[in-house]
């Protein structure tokens, strides 16, 4: 609403606007400026209330800065209330969907969940993290969901993977440790040569691409990462907790202890 004021004012009713103006920035809205504003309307017009904001500004701009600060930490205030509301709806989605990829201990105490796209040179490192968990614990179980972000041909890839994984689900883990630890651009060619040389036939794997229900597992990950703010790979789930990034061994390690506190 456009407010507009009379060209009277006094400097006490100057100094309330200003400190209301303050206050409305560094609240992250202008309900209590508006409301000032309001009680002013008869002795200010716009032209005064717009050369005191401006001057006000002018002589404090550390407070644009504080703007800034306090709306970041809103938003990630946000997130992380978004992320939490994810999680606990979405247990099952997020341990036990269709397609994923399992190593591990199956009835492990620490579960960790990584959202990975085969194209992903970060998530390449990363399974190195992972080998190293493993090999050191027998206490954690690792689920991997296809989270094609890359491009058309991680896409590809990631359709190959999941067709595979209804034809040979007991190779499906060396298969994808084959795929995403191979050099180079991962696509369908890529993907179908090392599911053969696992011995899937070509003509059943390139069929079961065009599952409806891959595209739906495909889809309901791309939700889950919407939710939980996953906009980048690999990204986990530990605990209650989104970690972003390949933020390797100790990292994840302290990740999940932490989950068990």
């Amino acid at each position: 609403m456009t407010i507009f004021y009379s060209a009277h004012a006094s400097k006490n009713q100057f100094k309330q606007l200003r400190n209301a103006f303050r206050l409305a920035l560094l609240g992250l809205g202008f309900g209590l400026l508006a409301q000032t504003y309001a009680q002013a309307q008869e002795t200010m017009d716009r032209t005064q209330v717009e050369k005191i904001v401006r001057e006000y500004l002018l002589e404090n701009p550390e407070i644009l800065f504080e703007l800034q600060q306090a709306l970041e930490d809103k938003q990630q205030a946000e997130i992380a209330a978004n992320q939490q509301r994810t999680i606990a709806e979405n247990q099952d989605a997020i341990y036990n969907g269709p397609f994923q990829i399992e190593f591990g201990n199956p009835d492990a105490d620490v579960t960790v969940v990584e959202f990975f796209d085969y194209n992903c040179g970060f998530c390449q490192r990363a399974m190195a993290d992972m080998q190293q968990i493993l090999e050191t614990d027998d206490n954690v179980r690792f689920v991997l969901k296809e989270f094609p972000v890359l491009g058309e041909q991680s896409m590809e890839a990631a359709r190959v993977s999941m067709a595979f994984s209804r034809l040979k689900p007991e190779l499906h883990g060396e298969f994808h440790m084959q795929l995403l630890g191979t050099q180079g651009v991962k696509d369908a060619a890529t993907a179908i040569a090392i599911a053969t040389s696992l011995g899937a036939d070509e003509a059943e794997l390139i069929k079961g691409m065009e599952n409806p229900e891959i595209v739906e597992a495909i889809s309901q990950v791309y939700q889950l990462a919407e939710g939980l703010g996953v906009t980048g790979t690999p990204s986990y789930v530990v605990g209650k907790k989104v970690v972003f990034g390949a933020v390797g061994y100790e990292e994840l390690k302290r990740e999940m202890a932490a989950s068990q506190e």
